[in-house]
């Protein structure tokens, strides 16, 4: 572990939303370990199996998704047979605002617990009014993506690429669903980084960087943020500015 500034001690967690095959998850892995920091990814879906009383199996199917295991089940059997439907139908939106609830509870109680690095599940959604919070999105173009998903997942070609483009359905799909939100909305972020142009190392350091600069800003009021902070006026009038018109 590589010692850091007190001033990061200040941060509660960094959220890592991530195209697939970008590096994302295994940025956020070296970030956690470089800071000591608890890694959130698969835990979540432990924890939040737990909340609800159901099984993991269960949870995974809301995870990044749109619809509820149980739901599409469901939806299969009566498409096969209508009548194999008894009783009254599961509400795909109480189910999602059930799994929604428990979600928050869990992300909530993970950086209460301590510091930590949240991969995924609409964090960046669920801590967006956080100032202690840092959001990153780690993205790459799709060809250096499907080397990455052939080379850590043993898939050829096609199949990397088919694989990226639904896990990218999905979990866009989900954050619009859940949170009404875009993922690739820089807006939603702090920091968006290029794996194709950074490689992963350099990533988790301009991280930890972006971690000491944001917490540098914690004592400042929320209107003195912003690109305005610190600078004079301009010298004079931009060229591109007219004087008003005279009557």
């Amino acid at each position: 572990m590589v010692q850091h500034s007190d001033l990061i001690e200040q941060m509660r967690a960094v959220t890592i939303s991530r195209e697939y095959g970008s590096g994302g998850g295994e940025v956020a892995s070296r970030l956690a370990q470089q800071l000591n920091w608890r890694l959130v990814d698969h835990e979540i879906v432990v924890r939040v199996a737990r909340t609800l009383g159901v099984s993991e199996a269960e949870v995974e199917a809301h995870d990044e998704h749109m619809e509820g295991l149980v739901t599409r089940l469901l939806r299969g059997m009566q498409r096969v047979d209508p009548n194999l439907m008894v009783g009254a139908p599961i509400s795909p939106e109480a189910e999602q605002n059930e799994y929604q609830g428990a979600l928050a509870d869990v992300v909530q109680a993970a950086i209460a617990d301590g510091h930590t690095v949240i991969v995924g599940r609409g964090s960046q959604a669920l801590l967006a009014q956080r100032r202690d919070v840092l959001h990153i999105r780690v993205i790459a173009p799709l060809t250096p993506r499907i080397s990455y998903v052939m080379q850590r997942e043993g898939l050829n070609q096609e199949d990397a690429r088919a694989r990226i483009q639904l896990k990218d359905r999905d979990r866009s799909r989900y954050l619009q669903s859940a949170h009404h939100l875009q993922s690739d909305d820089p807006h939603l972020y702090d920091l968006v980084v290029n794996s194709a142009v950074l490689d992963l190392d350099s990533i988790t350091s301009l991280i930890i960087r972006a971690l000491e600069a944001k917490a540098k800003q914690l004592t400042v009021p929320v209107e003195r943020l912003g690109p305005v902070s610190g600078l004079a006026r301009y010298p004079g009038r931009p060229g591109d500015i007219r004087p008003p018109i005279q009557s």
